[in-house]
């Protein structure tokens, strides 16, 4: 199985649970409808990655998120992290009435920093990620229509989240698609305070 690591501690994940459409400039930047009630599919432990492949197409996406990883039922690291998408093949899938797994749980497509402990209030958390030095997005929890813990309710009702298990919780505006070569800069912030960050470089 493919692993995580908070801190110095490995753990082998046995799902990503993913919240789409979590943002409002989001699902105004693709054109959908904004939910009244969290959107939830799941990643597969070998959709895990700590590199990003080079995309074997064009229409491949970025979208940066902040994660979270639990043990013993509660969130207790913090991690930036890539969900990547085949925005052609999930746009298709979306006009058949289909499920979207071919085109976001596919191998490597969840890719993931190094935890970092966490203690502190949800709303004071926020992202930023950078593309080739560019800030590309940015978002905060305060900014999502479900926060945390109405997401973790929601996870709950029909998911256990087991050791290691991770929540993405949903990307903000600025996706687009990445190309062989790219570096990515994900960091996460507590207030002003720098709780995690990593760099990924596209492989060529």
């Amino acid at each position: 199985m493919r692993s995580v690591w908070l801190a110095q501690r490995e753990l082998f994940p046995t799902k990503i649970v993913c919240v789409g459409r979590n943002y409002v400039e989001h699902v105004h930047e693709l054109e959908n409808v904004v939910p009244d009630e969290p959107v939830l599919f799941i990643k597969p432990n070998s959709a895990i990655s700590h590199t990003i492949a080079p995309p074997p197409a064009s229409g491949f996406h970025y979208e940066g998120e902040i994660c979270f990883l639990f043990l013993d039922g509660k969130p207790v690291g913090v991690a930036p992290g890539l969900d990547l998408t085949n925005r052609t093949l999930q746009t298709q899938l979306k006009q058949k009435g289909l499920p979207w797994e071919k085109a976001k749980a596919f191998d490597g497509a969840a890719v993931l920093g190094t935890f970092r402990p966490f203690s502190g209030n949800f709303a004071d958390l926020r992202m930023e990620l950078e593309r080739n030095g560019e800030l590309v997005q940015q978002g905060s929890v305060r900014q999502m229509i479900f926060p945390p813990e109405r997401l973790f309710q929601e996870i709950r009702r029909y998911f256990t989240l087991e050791n290691g298990d991770i929540v993405m919780t949903g990307t903000p505006a600025g996706v687009g698609e990445y190309q062989p070569g790219d570096v990515f800069r994900g960091r996460i912030f507590l207030a002003n305070r720098l709780v995690s960050e990593e760099v990924w470089k596209v492989e060529i």
